[in-house]
């Protein structure tokens, strides 16, 4: 596997590890075309347009449908033609709203092919979805990277998910120690990104380590939405030379940048102007001066041309015809052949297929290295079995959170604190008919906490979606991939709060049972978890924001508990709601403790004279109920007296109607409602979250 840097490879495949040598070939040739490309989108929006996707499997061809009535549609591109050769730094300038970064995602396979119109081929063959994810990246403009790990470990991580598990650890240490050093990135390599509460690196490195993950690959097509966006001139200027680097190193590299410095333009090799979604310019950048002064607005020599440019494009924007008149002169300009642009020499290109092949012999494409499909051309969706998938998406987020401990000592102090609450208020309850009532009490309000306390789960997806469509967009790992590894990481601190609220709580209640009560109950806590955070894990799915996420969840986490039996019993809810009693996810750990509290029947919880507890009689003096108890029994034709039991356990049981199901039946659905909303899960990653425009 070689990893290309400047004009220089490194090649660490060789027995002697890294060994740098000028390249004996020239680049491959790529050249990636696109013609007419035209987008329109209907006018308003969504509920729908909220949620964040996945790219498109597929680019437009020139037989797409037609667009809808221009009437209700507002046209985003219209009819944009240009081309990108590789080891050249191709730019897409404009500005905001001219088209930029939809242009980019339309070469990027970003917008559904039914949309689009027009053609986007490398080396004169069309990209299918699993080709063009495979040998591409897509650089967003926002750096969406976990805080709490090192550059180096950040780049290792992506080198675990893109190459392939036949190299060797060894191997993948030394791209990702020559990537560094591509990057610029040497001094910070030990440093944590960092976050609002963490200082870490600088903008402008971070903005190269967000490249640097997509770049591990080394892929043929490139692409960058705004990577000078929110940097300072001197970081906005080293990205963008790393940039150039790429290209050079035998890449087809496409950027949006909104306005470029002096510095910046001169080391672009070529610009597209847009405005409106229409070509105002496309050409060299010291194209831009000949190109205006025959347009008859000549660029000052003191002018930066990129700003001088863009602001003439602004005051014809100001115009009802907007800047048609550059577009048009453009048009002519490109069919008169006056632009220096027609003096360059078109680079000579092989068959897709066989350039492909070329590039993964010489390192590139190193997800396909070693693999008998890269002879054909083609590359393996994933560069890594789902297991070894798995493995490394927990070793990263163990890694970020383990150096985040109090987030995890949050969650157990709060766990801690309202068992200490409960177990206080609850304190040793004795075995009467208050007793019972003040155990079903108990039990409710731990039972609902669980699935309360569940959710300080639902931030963690909605902060990491952005970040796995970033690596799910061009296949670093399978989706059930994601969905098993987020489970994994979520179970051992569940066990750990799990043991922290019954040691609280079980005996400081006065729960009876034993050692053998005591492990059910650890069960049932842990299995309310494990189903609570399934739960809202789910819901981080479907919903965009998080406050908008505690709403929902507080709101059906209430339903629940009210058809929980504990407010009203099974029995005597209408027929009409009693399908919601069985889709509560409270009722089955509440009906289950119940049963592991009063399941012996030999257990009295009311005798004699107890039973007028809370009635009339239960507010005379005790002789007159010993008197009543008296006639009740000479009626009833049996001996009552003080001492005789009259609630058992088993009465206890019957009385709250949870007899329906036993309690390790209970355990089972709670475990199952928790592998349900994890399969719920994986199913919107899979269809509702597309990164595609429509």
């Amino acid at each position: 596997m070689m990893a290309n840097s400047g004009q220089a490879v490194v090649d660490i495949d060789e027995a002697g590890g890294e060994a740098m040598r000028p390249p004996a070939l020239p680049p491959v040739p790529y050249v990636l075309n696109f013609t007419d490309l035209s987008y329109s989108v209907k006018k308003g929006g969504g509920l729908l347009g909220c949620l964040p996707s996945r790219p498109s499997n597929r680019l437009a061809s020139a037989d797409a449908p037609p667009a809808a009535p221009a009437g209700n549609t507002k046209t985003l591109l219209d009819g944009i033609s240009g081309e990108a050769c590789a080891g050249e730094l191709f730019a897409v300038m404009g500005a905001s709203g001219s088209g930029k970064s939809t242009l980019v995602d339309a070469l990027a396979g970003r917008i559904a092919r039914e949309s689009l119109h027009g053609s986007v081929t490398l080396n004169g063959e069309p990209l299918q979805g699993r080709r063009l994810r495979a040998i591409s990246a897509y650089v967003m403009q926002d750096d969406l990277l976990y805080p709490m790990l090192t550059v180096r470990e950040t780049l290792h991580f992506a080198a675990e998910f893109r190459l392939p598990r036949a190299l060797s650890q060894e191997k993948k240490r030394a791209r990702v120690d020559a990537l560094i050093d591509q990057l610029g990135l040497t001094r910070a390599a030990d440093t944590i990104i960092g976050d609002e509460g963490h200082r870490g690196v600088s903008g402008g490195e971070r903005r190269r380590v967000s490249i640097g993950t997509d770049i591990i690959h080394d892929p043929i097509l490139l692409f960058l939405d705004e990577p000078t966006s929110g940097l300072d001139s001197a970081s906005a200027f080293m990205v963008v030379q790393v940039l150039r680097r790429i290209a050079q190193s035998g890449s087809v590299v496409i950027m949006t940048i909104h306005q470029p410095s002096a510095r910046i333009l001169g080391i672009l090799d070529r610009l597209l102007l847009l405005s409106r979604g229409r070509t105002v310019y496309a050409g060299t950048p010291a194209g831009l001066k000949p190109f205006f002064a025959e347009f008859g607005a000549p660029i000052p020599d003191n002018e930066n041309p990129a700003e001088f440019a863009l602001d003439t494009i602004r005051e014809y924007e100001r115009q009802p015809d907007g800047a048609a008149a550059l577009a048009d002169f453009n048009a002519k300009w490109q069919n008169n052949g006056s632009s220096t642009d027609k003096d360059s020499k078109l680079m000579s290109t092989m068959p897709l297929e066989l350039a492909i092949a070329e590039s993964v012999s010489r390192g590139k494409l190193v997800a396909g290295s070693g693999s008998g499909s890269a002879v054909s051309g083609t590359v393996p969706t994933f560069a890594n079995p789902p297991w070894t998938e798995v493995w490394v998406l927990i070793k990263r987020s163990f890694t970020n959170t383990a150096r985040m401990p109090e987030l995890f000592a949050m969650r157990l102090g709060t766990i801690m604190v309202t068992g200490f609450i409960l177990a206080t208020i609850f304190w040793r309850l004795d075995d009467t008919p208050k007793g019972v009532q003040e155990r079903l009490g108990f039990f409710a309000m731990a039972m609902s906490t669980m699935f309360y306390v569940c959710a300080d789960a639902l931030p963690v997806f909605v902060q990491e979606r952005h970040i796995y469509l970033r690596e799910t967009a061009h296949n670093a790992y399978r989706r059930i991939s994601y969905v098993l590894a987020n489970a994994a990481v979520a179970f051992p601190p569940l066990v750990l709060l799990s043991l922290a609220f019954a040691v609280t709580t079980f005996w400081a209640v006065g729960l009876a049972g034993g050692a053998s009560s005591f492990l059910f109950f650890v069960l049932i806590i842990l299995a309310s978890f494990w189903a609570g955070s399934g739960f809202v894990t789910f819901l981080s799915a479907v919903v965009p924001h998080v406050m908008l996420g505690y709403t929902v969840v507080v709101a059906i986490l209430a339903y629940f508990l009210l058809f929980s039996g504990f407010f009203i019993n099974r029995d005597r809810i209408p027929d009409y709601w009693i399908w919601f009693h069985y889709l509560s996810l409270v009722k089955y750990p509440y009906q289950a403790v119940l049963q592991n509290e009063f399941r012996d029947a030999s257990r009295c919880f009311s005798r004699g004279i107890e039973m007028f507890d809370g009635t009339p009689v239960g507010r005379m003096s005790e002789a007159v109920k010993l008197k009543v108890l008296d006639a009740i029994s000479k009626t009833l034709g049996s001996n009552m007296t003080a001492s005789t039991c009259v609630t058992t356990g088993a009465d206890v049981l019957v009385q709250q109607a949870v007899t329906d199901i036993s309690k390790w039946k209970c355990l089972l659905v709670t475990v199952a409602w928790g592998f349900f909303f994890r399969a719920l899960f994986y199913v919107v990653l899979l269809v509702g979250s597309k990164n595609k425009r429509k």
